[in-house]
């Protein structure tokens, strides 16, 4: 039995008329008979009883065409499914980031579009330290991320710089450099202590520190490492040390904890997106587009590098 039998039998159910509905299929009534034949011979009873003019449903029949037209609709569904999944229209995304990364509006505001307009995707997000996202990746388990590796980190991988976004002090309330206002040079930090997020977690990020602070004459002091990001804005706020953080991480309105921009040469925090080079489905390759088409209106309105006055 073939699907084509179930719609030529339903066919012939809903006209109860071999030649009307043979003229409908656009077969000959002749074949159309033989295979609605040979399908009660398959099934094992009449289906259909002969009249004059015309056919009339057996209590089998009835039975049968309901049960053929619940196949068919199930066949046509999973058809429809697979070419929405085909073209992205319906599925899974995996969309990882690092935590500094979610504070972006970029970021949190590509995941909002995508959603918006694809809104039978499934969206699983998954927050990891770089280095995890990059285990990820190698282990299937992400499909696209926004992290800050460092170079040749994502050698194998298809990636796009975003931005680079400035770096700024976030210093304890108490801090007797909190209360000023201003840019900080960051040799006005060289006796200061240091909370970092560790190297192994994103080197990215503290090689970019360490470099900046060594072009102004000095190597930090590290009070505290951390292990996310919005733990070092926490750590800050206990007034252990301060910290050199991602700008748009002064949307953290963390209580005790001040924010002052950096005079001069100073870190930034480069944004990359990353997937694999050639995914099997359309939802990472379609999401990429939406990110760099947002990255490129924002940043032609000068918000991407910028994102908010702290």
């Amino acid at each position: 039995m073939e699907l084509r039998h179930l719609r030529y039998f339903v066919a012939v159910a809903d006209d109860l008329s071999i030649t009307r509905a043979a003229e409908r299929l656009n077969i000959a009534q002749p074949a159309l008979s033989h295979q609605i034949k040979s399908l009660e011979s398959e099934v094992g009873t009449a289906l259909l009883q002969r009249l004059s003019r015309g056919v009339a449903l057996t209590e089998p029949g009835r039975a049968f065409a309901d049960d053929a037209r619940v196949v068919l609709a199930a066949v046509d569904a999973a058809k429809t499914r697979a070419r929405r999944i085909a073209t992205g229209d319906v599925g899974q995304i995996r969309i990882g980031f690092t935590s500094s990364a979610s504070f972006h509006p970029v970021v949190t505001g590509a995941i909002r579009d995508y959603r918006s307009a694809y809104p039978d995707v499934q969206i699983e997000l998954v927050e990891e330290t770089t280095a995890s996202l990059l285990a990820a990746f190698r282990a299937g388990r992400v499909d696209v991320a926004f992290m800050r590796p460092g170079e040749g980190e994502v050698d194998d991988l298809w990636a796009r710089h975003l931005f680079d976004e400035p770096m700024v002090v976030a210093l304890p309330a108490t801090h007797r450099l909190a209360a000023e206002t201003g840019a900080l040079g960051l040799s006005d930090l060289s006796n200061e202590g240091f909370i970092v997020y560790p190297r192994r977690n994103g080197r990215a990020l503290y090689d970019g520190i360490m470099a900046a602070c060594a072009a102004a004459g000095f190597s930090p002091h590290i009070a505290q490492n951390a292990p996310q990001l919005a733990s070092v804005v926490n750590l800050v706020a206990t007034g252990i040390a301060l910290a050199i953080v991602p700008r748009s991480m002064a949307r953290l309105a963390t209580e005790g904890v001040r924010y002052r921009e950096i005079r001069g040469p100073a870190p930034v925090a480069p944004m990359t997106l990353v997937r694999q080079p050639a995914p099997e489905m359309p939802h990472p390759r379609i999401f990429t587009d939406l990110v760099l088409a947002r990255v490129r209106g924002e940043v032609g309105e000068g918000v991407a590098s910028s994102p908010e006055a702290v």
